[in-house]
């Protein structure tokens, strides 16, 4: 006889497998909004080949300009600067390509900003290897929006800067505030085509004006000073 021998295991097998490879919409936009953020955070911040992370662009300011708040508005003019020119993105090459649709000169904006962020942070005293001051350094890139993606996460901020108010959450509170930030960025980054520059994040369809960049960068600047406060360990460093 021909007839085909079932196997009810590899039936089942079958089955669980057609059930785990169709995952759903939310969980689709789950898995982008963590591969957005690991990359903003691995190449932005912590810097990859050409691309210098935010401790080095940090120290190389305090060098030159001797003293940590002066190096910090340096800091946040030569990132304006940056990514207010025409070819800001020929600087990061392939570091740039993100494992989901994305504009090249939004991804490149994440990153810059984000590496701003967090050379803030490293001026101001704070441990770039912290879980909760890698949340920061992304909360600092939505902007006004972050107090309702942290209440999202169950964190209340109050009138507290953003890094006192995560002090001591579970790491699956950051896993879930990181995520909610991604999903922002990434929804964001949709075909509205507008800019909302009422919540000074950056809002875009398309390629990206300098107008924008400069607007939205100066405000990532200034949304890390306030949720980045200056503390003994950064105060008190200067260069001689």
């Amino acid at each position: 006889m021909s007839e085909r021998q079932t196997d009810p295991l590899s039936d089942a097998e079958h089955s669980t497998e057609s059930a785990t490879a169709d995952p759903t919409p939310l969980e689709r936009l789950g898995s982008k909004a963590k591969e957005v953020i690991d990359k903003i955070l691995n190449v932005g911040v912590d810097g990859g080949g050409p691309w210098k992370g935010s401790i080095q662009v940090a120290e190389e300011h305090l060098t030159k300009h001797g003293d940590v708040e002066k190096a910090i508005q340096r800091l946040i003019a030569t990132h304006v600067r940056i990514t207010s020119s025409t070819g800001f993105l020929t600087g990061l090459g392939g570091l740039i390509t993100l494992p989901v649709t994305m504009p090249a000169d939004l991804t490149a904006l994440w990153l810059t900003q984000a590496r701003l962020s967090g050379a803030i942070a490293h001026l101001r005293g704070y441990d770039l290897r912290s879980e909760e001051v890698r949340s920061v350094v992304l909360i600092s890139l939505i902007g006004s929006s972050a107090a309702e993606a942290l209440s999202q996460a169950g964190v209340q901020i109050g009138t507290k800067s953003a890094i006192s108010a995560i002090k001591q959450v579970p790491g699956r509170v950051l896993i879930q505030i990181n995520k909610t930030v991604g999903f922002r960025l990434i929804t964001k980054a949709g075909t509205k085509g507008i800019v909302n520059l009422t919540k000074l994040a950056p809002v875009v369809g398309g390629v990206i004006g300098g107008g924008i960049n400069f607007t939205s960068t100066r405000a990532v600047g200034a949304w890390a000073k306030k949720n980045f406060p200056a503390t003994d360990d950064g105060s008190h460093r200067r260069t001689h």
